[in-house]
């Protein structure tokens, strides 16, 4: 389920975290510990039980689906900073940020799944028209 997912992205994320914060390379890190597929799975299933997206959606709803879109903005300005540790020569371990990436989409894929399991409905941006 969701919770046990969430758990595991956690463990995942707390990894990252310490290969980050390890500039020697001491710890070892695990072969394929940032596989994009087991998110991507995850995508699949959530998005099996969505209507497909036709527009943009603003970021709200549910509490639940409004705190999916929070994590999902944060995931995404951590994977902006990997990307700009990367391009001044920082240690970047492989496969993370495009771990990060899948991950943003899937806490952007779970938020809508989250508000179709509580009863909301995404709100589709109107585009530049102001509404």
């Amino acid at each position: 389920g969701v919770p046990a997912r969430l758990e595991e992205i956690q463990g995942v994320l707390l990894g990252l975290g310490a290969a980050l914060a390890d500039l020697e390379g001491r710890l070892p890190v695990e072969p394929g510990i940032w596989s994009t597929e087991p998110l991507e799975a995850w995508i699949d299933g959530m998005e099996e039980e969505l209507e497909p997206l036709r527009r943009f959606v603003l970021p709200g709803g549910s509490r639940q689906a409004a705190l999916a879109h929070l994590a999902r903005t944060v995931c995404r300005r951590a994977e902006r900073r990997l990307v700009a540790l990367g391009s001044s020569g920082g240690p970047v371990p492989g496969g993370a940020v495009p771990y990060l990436n899948r991950l943003a989409d899937a806490l952007f894929v779970l938020a809508r799944h989250l508000n179709r399991w509580s009863g909301h409905h995404d709100v589709e941006w109107a585009g530049g028209s102001g509404g």
